[in-house]
């Protein structure tokens, strides 16, 4: 920003009073006849760029005239801006509007009409070089702007100065009324410091003696503490000492309850375990017997049927003589000669009398349906067992492996279905072995599953092993 001394009279030959003037001519513009000397030089230009408030006063015009000219009439670049509002005009193409009006001379002398309609008489004066003293420096150096009379430069550098000093002087005023709120501000806290040293004095005497009260109170406290706290220390140390004798004491009980009760739980355990040996060894005895007995009176009417056996006791019918038929040949027992992937297998294998089929579930799932979450797995393979246990009678006991079980599962099983879970610690192979040697020797067992070693297992327990596949084939025909 320029200083005031840099356009004192001298130090600037644009701004110079002219000695030689005519008497009433103004001092802003000279309008004295042109001469050729003038006419044929330079074209006049500003040593900076437009005061802002100029530059806005200036696009708010050229603004204004877009709106109302025909397109042919606007310049190709301000055309997309015609169809504005005003105010959008003004506010976001005046960066394109202002180099237009710098190098469009016809433009930029259109744009002063809606400054000329407005104030005719003061864009006439500055045409002419009268600029009146009162006029708005920033609407003189507008109309100078886009009408270029000559010496237009001096009239925006005028205006320049102007607003440079209205806001030097604006700022003054703030400063100096900031002055004057902190003069003010200092000399009331000034008076307020006295009474508030004064009240803090008084305070301070009323402190002290109060301090000194409690500073006796304190010491008198002192010495009540000191005895309380050595009567305290003496009736802890006989506290400690009978607390260290109750608790040798209730060691002792405790030890000599420990015994005994670990004596008495020793002797319950024995007996228990004395009374649920005997229990179970009669119980399993008993059931071995039964089913091997159920076994074998079954075999024993299966093979009646299968060979035509004659009952025991002579019929009078079988004194008649006559020529009999051939009896039949001796069928063997189903599955003995077929091969452990033979699709007749299983059903040969489920005719037999009281027969158990143990199935490995898993096994069997992931072999037909292992896509299916774990509990759909299960529940299709349990149905399915029902309905197979319902047609042939069979004993149907289906293992799962419960180590992939996050929590014990709550299973509705269907009637003539056994579902087990193997043990935390135990696989469900291990199970189905423990199943297959819980059966009495001769009783017909079919252990399912693809597994070679579950099938390895099933025939050294003189089990018949079958397939996944076998099973999921019979399941298919329902």
């Amino acid at each position: 920003m320029r200083s005031a001394d840099a356009w004192k009279v001298g130090k600037n030959p644009v701004c110079a009073p002219d000695r030689n003037r005519e008497p009433g001519r103004s001092t802003i513009i000279d309008s004295g006849p042109e001469t050729p000397e003038v006419s044929q030089r330079a074209p006049e230009r500003l040593d900076g760029p437009l005061p802002e408030a100029v530059r806005q006063r200036v696009v708010e015009a050229a603004a204004e005239l877009l709106g109302t000219l025909a397109t042919e009439e606007i310049p190709a670049s301000l055309r997309p801006f015609a169809r504005w509002e005003r105010r959008h005009r003004a506010k976001r193409a005046g960066r394109h509007i202002a180099p237009v009006l710098e190098q469009d001379p016809v433009f930029r002398e259109k744009a002063a009409g809606p400054l000329r309609a407005a104030e005719p008489e003061l864009v006439e004066a500055v045409a002419s070089g009268t600029v009146p003293p009162a006029a708005d420096p920033v609407t003189v150096a507008a109309v100078a702007y886009l009408l270029r009379p000559p010496g237009w430069p001096r009239l925006v550098e005028t205006a320049r100065r102007e607003l440079e000093r209205s806001a030097s002087a604006a700022e003054d005023a703030a400063y100096e009324r900031r002055i004057a709120a902190l003069q003010r501000e200092l000399a009331e806290a000034r008076a307020g410091r006295a009474g508030e040293l004064e009240r803090l004095r008084a305070e301070l005497r009323k402190a002290k003696a109060e301090i000194s009260e409690l500073r006796r109170k304190l010491h008198e406290e002192r010495a009540a503490v000191k005895a309380a706290r050595q009567r305290a220390e003496s009736l802890a140390a006989e506290l400690e000492q009978q607390r260290a004798a109750a608790r040798e004491a209730g060691a002792a009980a405790d030890k000599e309850l420990r015994r005994l009760r670990s004596k008495l739980a020793q002797a319950e355990a024995a007996h228990e375990s004395s009374r649920r040996a005997a229990r179970e060894g009669r119980n399993v005895d008993d059931v071995r017997l039964r089913m091997l007995l159920d076994t074998l009176v079954d075999a024993a009417l299966g093979v009646r049927r299968e060979l035509a056996l004659p009952s025991t006791i002579g019929r009078p019918a079988d004194s008649v003589g006559s020529v009999e038929p051939e009896l039949l040949a001796h069928r063997a027992l189903p599955g003995r000669s077929l091969s452990d992937q033979d699709p007749k297998l299983l059903d040969r294998l489920l005719t037999l009398p009281q027969v158990h089929l143990i199935v490995d579930g898993y096994n069997v799932t992931k072999t037909g349906y292992g896509d299916l979450p774990l509990a759909d797995q299960r529940n299709r393979l349990v149905s399915g067992l029902g309905g197979l246990a319902a047609q042939t009678g069979a004993e149907v006991t289906c293992v799962f492996d419960g180590a992939e079980l996050d929590a014990p599962v709550k299973m509705a099983a269907p009637r003539g279905v056994r579902v087990c879970f193997s043990a935390p610690g135990q696989t469900a192979d291990e199970l189905i072995g423990e199943l297959v040697r819980a059966e009495p020797p001769g009783r017909p067992v079919i252990v399912v599953s693809s597994d070679r070693e579950v099938a390895d297992a099933a025939r050294r327990a003189e089990a018949r092993p079958a397939s996944a596949a076998l099973l999921l084939r019979r399941l298919g025909r329902g």
